[in-house]
């Protein structure tokens, strides 16, 4: 593959059900994926998929819970069975729930985004990697984020989940790089996804202020940070590993 093809390749995209991870299944379903997407939202997965499948795409559903390691276990068996190896995955499911300053955080809260955020990420690859040692090749992109690159006020749990997320990709892209397994995150900055409309619905002179800590002076998309993952999972990325991928309209050169 010297495109951004993936003809008849074997995609895992977690997280799929809207925002980013659909667009990701879409881009990856278009450019000839065999697709496999998972996602604890049901009702927004099957949409996902209904949409790819409607277009003329290779897609399958797995509900799954990626912060249990039987699921995430059977989820990579079960793309075995189905394809006969898995050769990207797309690790963006996550969640960010927090908008308190660090001292009037809670336990349950910490335990929450931890668990999904960073063990769910763990498991992914842990059971993607075995699959891909096997096979002799693979790439894994995870979703971290602007916030795991720099300080996140009134997000400080899920600031230090994002950069655990940035620490697994780059410790793995280490330890694997010579197995042919080749390991990325991609940092969003501000994403226009479902989520952040309903929070600009509640407060629309937000948008404003969120522009202008763009130096690029928009919101990002979701199909931006598509491209980025199915740029990282192609052979034009060949010679990257262990990098984070900042897609965030300069963000952070600020």
């Amino acid at each position: 593959m010297t495109d951004m093809t993936f003809k008849e390749k074997s995609v895992l995209v977690t997280g799929a059900a809207s925002g980013i991870g659909r667009a990701a299944a879409l881009a990856f379903a278009k450019a000839g994926a065999r697709l496999t997407i998972a996602d604890i939202d049901v009702a927004g997965a099957e949409e996902t998929q209904a949409m790819i499948a409607q277009a003329g795409g290779t897609v399958r559903f797995v509900k799954t819970d990626i912060a249990k390691a039987a699921e995430v276990e059977a989820l990579i068996a079960g793309i075995v069975d189905a394809y006969g190896r898995l050769d990207c995955a797309f690790n963006n499911a996550g969640i960010e729930i927090e908008h308190l300053p660090l001292a009037g955080s809670d336990e349950a809260t910490f335990d929450k985004i931890m668990n999904v955020n960073v063990k769910g990420v763990w498991l992914c690859m842990k059971y993607e990697i075995a699959q891909m040692l096997k096979q002799g090749a693979g790439n894994i992109v995870n979703t971290a984020s602007v916030a795991g690159l720099i300080g996140a006020p009134l997000q400080p749990i899920y600031a230090a989940s994002k950069h655990a997320v940035v620490g697994l990709t780059k410790t793995a892209a280490a330890e694997y790089g010579r197995a042919g397994i080749r390991v990325n995150s991609v940092c969003p900055g501000v994403i226009r996804t479902p989520m952040l409309t309903h929070a600009l619905e509640r407060e629309p002179r937000r948008e404003k202020t969120i522009k202008s800590i763009h130096p690029i002076g928009r919101i990002g998309e979701a199909e931006e940070i598509a491209n980025a993952a199915l740029w990282l999972c192609s052979d034009l990325s060949s010679f990257v590993t262990g990098h984070q991928l900042a897609v965030d309209g300069g963000l952070t050169a600020i």
